[in-house]
C-alpha cells in the first residue's frame, strides 16, 4: 500500500466515523428524551434512505467530476448535519443530521471507490486497493462509536447528560475536515469522455449487462446476509440467555474477522480469482447459517461468528474488483451508485422482513431460509466468471 492509497483510506475513515457515531449517538439521546423505539427505528433508517436516492446523483458527478469535488461537498454537509446536532440537540435536528451525514458518507464512498479503482493498472491491482479500502469501515464503525460513547460518559457534566452528547457531535463535526486534510492533496485522475454521436445512455441500461446484472444479484444475497447476522445474533444469544456483553463480542468477533481477512487478500491477491472467492464465500455462509442456530455455547457461536466474518469480508474487494472490470471506465460512477443504492434500500427494508419472518418461522428458521437461498446463489455467482475475467 502506497501513501496515496492510505490518505484516501484515511479520509474514508474519518467521514464514515462521523456517520457511524452519529448512528450511535443520535438514537440514544431520542431514547434519552423520551422517544418510542418505533421513532428511534425511524431515525437509524434515515441513515441509509438518503443514500438510496442520491447514490445515482452522486455516481453520475463523480464521473462527471472525479474526487476532490464531490469529497468536498460531501465533508460540508456531514459537517453541517453534525454540527446541527452538536447547537441543536433536538429530535428534529437529529434526523435532519442522519439524512446529511448519511448521504455525506454514501457520495464521499462512491467518489473515492471510484477514483482508488482507476488507478489501478490491472485486475490484481484491482484486487488489492479495494481489500486495503475496504479496512476502512471497519475501523471507523469501531472508532465512531467507541469515541462518541466516552464523549457520552465523560465530557458532560454528568455521565449520559446533554453535554456529552454535544461533545460528542461536535466530535463528529470534526472529523469530516479531516477527511478534506488527508483527500485535498490527492491527484486528480484524467477525464474519461464516453464516445460522441451515440444514444443517451440512462444507468438502468447497465442492468441490460448480465455479468452486471449477475454481480448486484451476487452482492445483494450477501449484503442481507450480514444484516441478518447482525440483526438475528441478538435474538439468538437472548433465548440463549446470553450478556449483552457475550452478545457484544460475538458481534465484535464477526467484524475483527472480517476485517483481518481484508489485511490478509493483499498479499496473496495474485493468486485469488474473484468469482472463485464469492462462490466460496456464499457456499461457506450457507453451511455456517444451517449450523448456527443449533450451536449451543457462547464459544461455539463466537467460533462460527469468526468463520462467517472470513467468509463474508472476503466478498466486498472481489465485488469492487469485478465491478470495474464489467462496466465501462466513464460509468464506474453511475454503477457503484446502483450498487449502493441496492445495499442501502436493502438495509432499510430487511430488518422489518427478518423482523416478520422471525416471528412466522423463529430464528432458526430465518437462518436455514436465508443460507439456503445464498447457496442457490452461489452458483449464478460462479458464472461470475464467464464476464469478469475477459473484461
Amino acid at each position: 500500500m502506497n501513501w496515496a492509497l492510505a490518505r484516501l483510506i484515511a479520509g474514508q475513515i474519518c467521514i464514515h466515523a462521523c456517520m457511524a457515531g452519529m448512528r450511535m449517538a443520535a438514537p440514544l439521546l431520542a431514547l434519552r428524551q423520551g422517544y418510542s423505539a418505533a421513532a428511534v427505528g425511524v431515525l437509524l433508517a434515515l441513515f441509509a434512505l438518503t443514500q438510496v436516492f442520491l447514490a445515482l446523483p452522486a455516481g453520475r458527478y463523480a464521473d462527471r467530476h472525479g474526487l476532490k469535488r464531490p469529497v468536498r461537498h460531501a465533508v460540508v454537509a456531514a459537517v453541517l448535519g453534525a454540527g446541527g446536532a452538536f447547537a441543536w440537540p433536538v429530535f428534529p435536528m437529529l434526523c435532519v443530521a442522519a439524512l446529511l451525514t448519511g448521504g455525506a458518507t454514501g457520495a464521499a464512498t462512491i467518489a473515492l471507490q471510484r477514483h482508488v479503482g482507476r488507478a489501478a493498472h490491472d485486475a490484481t491491482q484491482l484486487k488489492q486497493v479495494f481489500s486495503w479500502l475496504a479496512i476502512g469501515p471497519a475501523v471507523s464503525n469501531f472508532l465512531g462509536p467507541f469515541c462518541a460513547g466516552l464523549l457520552i460518559d465523560h465530557a458532560g457534566a454528568q455521565a449520559g447528560g446533554t453535554g456529552g452528547f454535544r461533545a460528542a457531535f461536535a466530535l463528529m463535526a470534526v472529523l469530516p475536515l479531516a477527511t478534506w486534510f488527508w483527500v485535498r492533496t490527492a491527484q486528480e485522475l484524467p477525464s474519461v469522455i464516453a464516445a460522441a454521436g451515440g444514444p443517451r445512455q440512462r444507468a438502468w441500461d447497465l442492468m441490460a449487462d448480465v455479468g452486471f446484472r449477475r454481480l448486484l444479484i451476487v452482492n445483494w444475497l450477501l449484503s442481507s446476509c450480514w444484516d441478518v447476522h447482525t440483526f438475528v445474533v441478538p435474538l439468538l444469544g437472548y433465548e440463549r440467555g446470553l450478556s449483552a456483553s457475550v452478545i457484544g463480542s460475538i458481534l465484535g468477533a464477526f467484524a475483527i474477522a472480517a476485517a483481518l481477512i481484508r489485511v490478509l487478500m493483499p498479499l496473496v491477491a495474485e493468486r485469488l480469482r474473484e468469482a472463485t472467492v464469492v462462490t466460496w464465500a456464499m457456499g461457506m455462509t450457507a453451511v455456517l447459517f444451517a449450523v448456527y442456530p443449533l450451536l449451543p455455547t457462547a464459544l461455539a457461536l463466537g467460533t462460527c461468528s469468526v468463520l462467517l466474518g472470513f467468509a463474508l469480508g472476503s466478498v466486498q474487494p472481489m465485488v469492487m474488483s469485478l465491478l470495474h472490470q464489467i462496466t465501462p471506465a466513464h460509468r464506474h460512477g453511475e454503477a457503484l451508485g446502483l450498487r449502493l443504492m441496492a445495499i442501502n434500500g436493502s438495509s432499510v427494508l430487511m430488518p422489518l422482513l427478518f423482523g416478520s419472518a422471525s416471528a412466522l418461522i423463529g430464528v432458526s428458521g430465518l437462518f436455514w431460509m436465508v443460507g439456503a437461498t445464498v447457496g442457490l446463489g452461489s452458483r449464478v455467482a460462479w458464472r461470475l466468471g464467464d464476464r469478469g475475467q475477459s473484461s
